[in-house]
């Protein structure tokens, strides 16, 4: 079948908090989208982003949904699966921020589901979209040793619910990024995890550090904290001969490699841009052709499935 690439997607937002705001922005400036309203329960919240953006604020849940082909899901973690599902239902192509769903079980359900009604389930891990990225799988072939840093302020308060984010641990909250992209950069089996992490605001992990060893030998050593004073994205990456140092955050990086029996560095070229734009750019060309997306939900479930493994290991036996 030939899909006209002229045409535009009708697109919602499900839920328009402080990343949901942001998939609005954009789709309302995107050529390939007609964003037709958003949804969210704070309906003067869901008025504010559509005035904001041109839009029209749904005060049900099943009104918009009759009337689009795509939808951003950005609600709270926790509700992921019970939204997504209702919308699959209906057939209507997904981008799920991440993580994409509280439980394995539920991971495996959704992409279960996405398969069976053939439909475009991507996951918003957006770092894979973070220009950084193409020069790190460009020029990385055999990790032997990773360390990433993640670290960020605890989230400000809301007037319902708990602050963004902190429905569920750091390591589903902010690490899941990095161990999304390491699994993709290594592509072995873990061998061995050790993990620590401490609660201090939340009910659950506010800061964590774990080292994987990998099947392949790679050594990963990954920190996030939600509680810090400061913002930060970081990954080193070594390999034989190879080093390289990038800012997720500033999109700036430095690359080292042995020449003779020196080191010579040099400054990695990178194109800027906004990871989030690329992110539901490529959503919306998936969704047009049909084709397959960057993160799909397998590799969500399967960069879920060490994060619950992670913190298994952290509460039956910290190391």
């Amino acid at each position: 079948m030939i899909h006209d690439s002229r045409k535009k997607i009708r697109v919602g937002v499900f839920g328009v908090g402080s990343l949901g705001q942001h998939h609005a922005r954009i789709y309302s400036s995107l050529e390939n989208a007609e964003l037709i309203g958003v949804y969210d329960v704070d309906k003067d919240r869901a008025i504010q982003i559509a005035q904001a953006h041109g839009t029209k604020p749904f005060e049900s849940f099943d009104e918009l949904a009759a009337r689009v082909e795509a939808a951003s899901v950005a609600v709270p973690t926790d509700h992921h699966f019970d939204v997504a599902s209702k919308l699959m239902d209906r057939n209507i192509h997904l981008l799920v921020e991440k993580p994409i769903a509280v439980t394995t079980s539920e991971a495996e359900k959704m992409v279960a589901l996405a398969r069976q009604k053939e439909i475009i389930l991507q996951v918003g891990h957006i770092e894979r979209f973070n220009p950084v990225m193409k020069f790190l799988e460009h020029n990385l072939s055999a990790p032997r040793f990773i360390e990433a840093i993640r670290l960020a302020p605890y989230p400000p308060p809301r007037e319902t619910g708990m602050p963004r984010g902190t429905e569920v641990s750091v390591i589903l909250d902010l690490m899941i990024h990095d161990l999304d992209i390491i699994l993709h950069l290594v592509r072995s089996p873990v061998k061995e995890i050790h993990a620590v992490g401490v609660p201090v605001l939340s009910p659950t992990e506010d800061i964590a550090n774990v080292r994987l060893l990998f099947e392949s030998g790679c050594v990963a050593n990954i920190t996030a904290s939600r509680i810090s004073q400061e913002r930060m994205r970081k990954i080193r990456v070594f390999q034989q001969d190879t080093y390289v140092s990038l800012d997720y955050m500033n999109q700036t990086g430095q690359l080292c490699r042995k020449v003779g029996k020196g080191i010579e560095a040099m400054t990695v070229p990178i194109e800027k841009g906004e990871p989030l734009a690329r992110e539901l750019d490529s959503f919306l060309k998936c969704v047009l052709t049909r084709g397959t997306p960057i993160v799909t939900g397998i590799h969500a479930s399967e960069a879920l499935k060490l994060a619950v493994m992670i913190r298994h290991q952290m509460t039956e036996s910290p190391s």
